[in-house]
């Protein structure tokens, strides 16, 4: 990336100069250096607080490694039915977000 100019900051200095005017601009620019140095200090805290948790954690025991729990036979059946069940109704055409055939049957016992 190339870096500005001379001309490059005249321009810029040019629009800020438009975009607030010549009585603006010291208070805008005020503001903004308060405003960076506040974050700036907020920054530096968290910062700070992250680095004491690491040394919080790295004294603490190391946790145990447990093992994941693999699911069931029934359970991954019972996933797959799920699974089925779910593209078999989208795929099935419906009546106001009804079934088709509930629809049918339904007219058929009025």
């Amino acid at each position: 990336m190339s870096q500005l100019g001379v001309p490059e900051l005249l321009i810029i200095g040019v629009v800020l100069i438009l975009l607030f005017g010549a009585k603006r601009l010291p208070d805008t620019a005020k503001s903004l250096g308060q405003s960076l140095r506040l974050f700036k200090k907020e920054t530096s805290k968290l910062r700070e607080e992250d680095d004491a948790a690491t040394v919080v954690k790295a004294e603490a025991a190391p946790p145990q490694q447990i093992a994941p729990a693999t699911p069931s036979i029934e359970d991954r059946l019972r996933v797959l039915e799920e699974e089925n069940r779910r593209l078999r109704a989208a795929s099935e055409p419906t009546v106001n977000g009804v079934p088709l055939s509930q629809t049918q049957n339904d007219q058929r016992s009025s």
